[in-house]
């Protein structure tokens, strides 16, 4: 039997992480969860670049502080809250669903760190899978289903996407794109603005300011349309911002009535 992977630190929603083997799961199956209770308390979720021009229209896209930022589909302004989720875990209204969600509760690991092979993992905290009678089952036999194949071939697509979302933040800092962000929104009942931070994003002005050689390459590259539809998605946090106040979430600021369409 594989070891579990050695990791001290696990990825965002991950509770624990197992190999997925035929010895140990032969009577797993994979049953359609009614929300994604999972995803209630997180507030940002890793995003890959070829994900943007989809998921701008409904979440800011930001990077993450410190050397190396990775995007991140921004779903509520504080650490603990998420606005597109109902009590249920459902969403409130029809949004893209980032691709690290849907992959969830699987991913491909190493098993040791001197390995450069993956396997498939998953988190066993996760209530998706499971001895059930319903479900699709994991293997036939002792061989992997139609079901883990599918599943596979999702996570090593996901595995390129992030690969190619590296590529972009090389870019960014190969011509030092990259700020520090900050908010302010102004609102009726606070005489100070409410101040987010601990984010970075594209620096308008040193894009403005790059040679035309510089943004030719960037443009033939793809990474031009990506910055721009990073540029784009950051009005949805003012959106973000009001439903967050609408549900009472927002520190040192009353619910409010109503919500945002």
């Amino acid at each position: 039997m594989a070891s579990a992977p050695q990791a001290t630190n696990l990825p965002v929603l991950f509770n624990d992480l197992v190999p997925l083997n035929s010895q140990d799961h032969a009577k797993f199956r994979s049953r359609t969860l009614e929300g994604a209770h999972f995803l209630k308390n997180q507030h940002a979720i890793p995003l890959t670049a070829e994900e943007f021009s989809q998921a701008q229209r409904h979440y800011p896209i930001i990077f993450s502080a410190g050397p190396d930022p990775v995007p991140l589909a921004l779903m509520g302004m504080n650490e603990g809250v998420n606005v597109y989720l109902d009590d249920d875990g459902k969403y409130r209204k029809p949004a893209y669903v980032p691709a690290y969600v849907r992959r969830y509760p699987f991913m491909l690991a190493r098993l040791r760190p001197d390995s450069q092979e993956l396997s498939l993992c998953f988190d066993p905290t996760c209530e998706a899978l499971g001895e059930f009678e319903e479900g699709e089952a994991l293997f036939d036999g002792d061989q992997p289903s139609e079901t883990t194949k599918n599943i596979l071939s999702f996570c090593e697509d996901f595995e390129r996407a992030v690969q190619g979302t590296a590529f972009f933040m090389e870019e960014l800092k190969k011509h030092d794109l990259l700020m520090d962000g900050e908010l302010k929104i102004e609102h009726p009942t606070l005489a100070q603005p409410f101040v987010y931070q601990g984010f970075q994003m594209v620096n308008e002005e040193k894009l403005r300011e790059l040679r035309g050689d510089e943004l030719r390459k960037l443009n033939q590259n793809g990474a031009l349309p990506l910055i721009y539809a990073h540029l784009f998605s950051l009005q949805v946090m003012r959106d973000l911002f009001a439903q967050q106040a609408a549900d009472g979430k927002v520190p040192n600021l009353p619910a409010q009535a109503g919500t945002v369409n």
